[in-house]
């Protein structure tokens, strides 16, 4: 008797880009948080002493940097989902 071989699916939903963006757009950071905890930890890190020495005036720099480091770690995680199940 042969045994068939068991065939093991991971279900993992894609994180959605547009998502992203708004999140940081709102909460700067921290809305980081849902594309990539590291980049996330990291951005909160530098800007807190950015803030500090530039007394609010970094956020027209930590912002748009926060936005496109999040859609970008948005869209790399979701080419590397797509890559491992072979699509």
């Amino acid at each position: 008797m042969s045994q068939i071989p068991v065939q093991t699916v991971i279900v993992a939903r894609t994180k959605s880009v547009a998502l992203s963006l708004i999140l940081t757009l709102f909460f700067g950071p921290l809305g980081m948080l849902y594309s990539t905890i590291w980049g996330a930890v990291v951005m909160i890190v530098l800007s807190i002493p950015a803030f500090i020495i530039t007394f609010g005036h970094a956020g027209f720099i930590v912002w748009p940097v926060s936005m496109i480091w999040g859609a970008w770690a948005t869209h790399r995680y979701n080419q590397r989902l797509l890559y491992r199940a072979g699509l």
